[in-house]
C-alpha cells in the first residue's frame, strides 16, 4: 500500500498569477460601478470616522475595555438574530427603495449622536441605543446592498468589482480613520458624527441615478459540474429554503467557519487597538487615531493585492488565516507605539485579503436566485463574530491585559485555521458535482 500524501502534498500552497493591471480597471467601464464607487469613498470614509468617534466616547466615558466591546456587541446582535429574514427580504423586495429609507435612518442617528456628544448627557446610554438601532438597519440593509451591488456589472467582471470595491473601502477607510482622528482631537466627535450623516444623503442621491442590470439574467454557478444557470424565479422566496441551501454545502460551511473564527478573535483590533492606546503603549486618543490610520492604509494595500490577485480558493484563506493570527500574536509583544503600528499594517492587509475571498467565494459559487440569503448567512456570521469577539477581546484585555489578549487569541486562532485546513480536504472529497438548488413547491388546485 503507498503511504499516505503529507499534508503539504495534498494541500498545495500555489497562490495565483497576478492579472494584468488593466483588469482591475475593468469594473469602471459600467457607468453604474463609477458612480458606485464614488459613493462608496464617501460613505466608507463617513462611517470610519463615526466608529472611530464612538468607540473613542464610550472607552473615555466608561474607562473599560469590556465596555467597548459590548458596545460593539449591541450593534452586531441585531444582525445576527434578523440576518437570514432580512436576506429573504433582498431576494423580495426592490433595492432601492428599501435602502434609501435604510440610508436615511443611519443619517438621523448620527445626528443624534452628534447632538449626544455635543451635550451634558450622560453618552453610554444614548451611544448603546444608537448602535443598537443601527444594527437593526445594518440587518435589512446589508444584504441588500450586497445583492444590488451584484447587479451594477455583469458576471464576468463580479470578482474584479468585488476587490475593487474592497480597494475603493480601504481608501475610504483611511482618509476617514485620518480625519476622524484629527478632528476628534481638534473638535471633539460631535462634527464628526455630523459629517457622516451628510455622507449618507449622499448616497441615496447616487442611487437613483444607478441603472442595475437585470437581475434575472443567467448567473452559472461556478462549482465543477454544476448547473450551466439557475433563473431566479425558480426558487422559492423561503428563508429555511436559502438556509437548508447553505447548511447542504459543506466546503462553505467551513468558509463560514474561518470567517467566524478569524472575525471574532482575529479582527476585533477595534477593541485591542483602544486597548493596546490607553493601555501598556500609552499613546491616548492621538495614539489610538494613528493606529487606526495606519490599519487603514494596510487595509488599501491588501485591496491592491486583491484586485491583482485573481480568484483565490480555500487554502489560499487557511494559509493567510494562519499568517495573519501568527502576527497578532507577535503585535502583542512589540515594545512601542511605532513597533506596534508596524505589526498592524500587514495584519490589515491580510485581513481584506482574507475578507474579499469569503465575499467572492459566496457570490460566485452562488446562484443569483439565492444570493441575498446566502449573503444574509455571511452577515449573520460576521455579526456573530462581532458579537462573541468584541466582549471576550474585552475582557481579556481588561483579564490578562492588552498584550495578553493579542497573545492568547493569536494562538487560538492559529490553530483554527489548521483544523479547517483539514476540514477543506474533507470536503472535498464529498463536495457535489452538482448544486441542488431549491424548487418551487407543486401548485395547489
Amino acid at each position: 500500500m503507498s503511504p499516505t500524501p503529507c499534508f503539504a502534498m495534498r494541500f498545495p500552497l500555489r497562490f495565483p498569477r497576478s492579472i494584468s493591471p488593466p483588469l482591475i480597471l475593468t469594473p469602471f467601464r459600467f457607468r453604474n460601478f463609477r458612480l458606485w464607487s464614488g459613493a462608496n469613498v464617501i460613505s466608507t470614509t463617513g462611517s470610519w470616522m463615526q466608529v472611530l468617534a464612538a468607540n473613542w466616547l464610550l472607552l473615555t466615558a466608561t474607562g473599560s475595555a469590556t465596555q467597548m466591546g459590548l458596545g460593539i456587541l449591541v450593534s452586531t446582535l441585531p444582525v445576527l438574530l434578523l440576518g437570514p429574514w432580512a436576506g429573504t427580504l433582498a431576494d423580495r423586495l426592490p433595492a432601492r427603495p428599501m435602502l434609501s429609507v435604510t440610508q436615511l435612518t443611519h443619517a438621523l442617528l448620527s445626528v443624534v449622536l452628534a447632538v449626544v456628544a455635543t451635550s451634558d448627557l450622560n453618552p453610554v446610554g444614548w451611544v448603546y441605543a444608537t448602535m443598537l438601532t443601527a444594527g437593526v438597519v445594518n440587518s435589512v440593509e446589508g444584504p441588500a446592498l450586497g445583492r444590488f451591488g451584484s447587479t451594477l456589472v455583469d458576471r464576468d467582471h463580479l470578482g474584479p468589482a468585488l476587490a475593487a470595491g474592497s480597494l475603493i473601502s480601504s481608501g475610504g477607510r483611511v482618509v476617514g480613520m485620518s480625519l476622524g482622528g484629527a478632528l476628534m482631537g481638534i473638535t471633539g466627535p460631535g462634527p464628526v458624527f455630523l459629517i457622516n450623516a451628510v455622507s449618507f444623503l449622499l448616497v441615496i442621491a447616487v442611487m437613483y441615478r444607478l441603472r442595475p442590470l437585470d437581475p434575472t439574467a443567467v448567473d452559472p454557478l461556478a462549482h465543477p459540474g454544476a448547473q450551466e444557470s439557475t433563473p431566479a424565479e425558480s426558487v422559492p422566496m423561503s428563508t429555511w429554503a436559502g438556509l437548508r441551501y447553505v447548511l447542504s454545502d459543506r466546503y462553505m460551511l467551513v468558509t463560514l467557519g474561518l470567517a467566524f473564527l478569524l472575525g471574532s478573535l482575529g479582527r476585533n483590533y477595534q477593541v485591542t487597538m483602544a486597548a493596546m492606546s490607553d493601555g501598556p503603549l500609552a499613546a491616548g486618543a492621538q495614539g489610538y487615531g494613528l493606529l487606526s490610520t495606519v490599519f487603514a492604509i494596510g487595509a488599501t494595500l491588501g485591496g491592491l493585492f486583491a484586485a491583482r490577485a485573481g480568484r483565490m480558493y480555500g487554502r489560499h484563506l487557511v494559509v493567510l488565516g494562519v499568517g495573519m493570527s501568527l502576527l497578532q500574536a507577535l503585535s502583542g509583544l512589540a515594545p512601542g507605539l511605532w513597533m506596534f503600528a508596524a505589526a498592524m499594517l500587514p495584519i490589515a492587509a491580510v485581513a481584506v485579503v482574507v475578507d474579499t475571498i469569503v465575499s467572492t467565494r459566496m457570490q460566485l459559487d452562488n446562484p443569483l436566485a439565492v444570493r441575498g440569503r446566502v449573503l444574509a448567512v455571511v452577515s449573520a456570521v460576521s455579526a456573530l463574530a462581532g458579537a462573541t469577539g468584541a466582549p471576550v477581546l474585552g475582557w481579556m484585555a481588561d483579564l490578562l491585559g492588552a498584550r495578553g489578549a493579542l497573545l492568547s487569541a493569536g494562538v487560538v486562532t492559529t490553530l483554527g485555521c489548521l483544523v479547517g485546513g483539514v476540514g477543506y480536504l474533507r470536503a472535498r472529497q464529498y463536495r457535489r458535482t452538482s448544486v441542488p438548488v431549491p424548487t418551487p413547491a407543486p401548485a395547489t388546485a
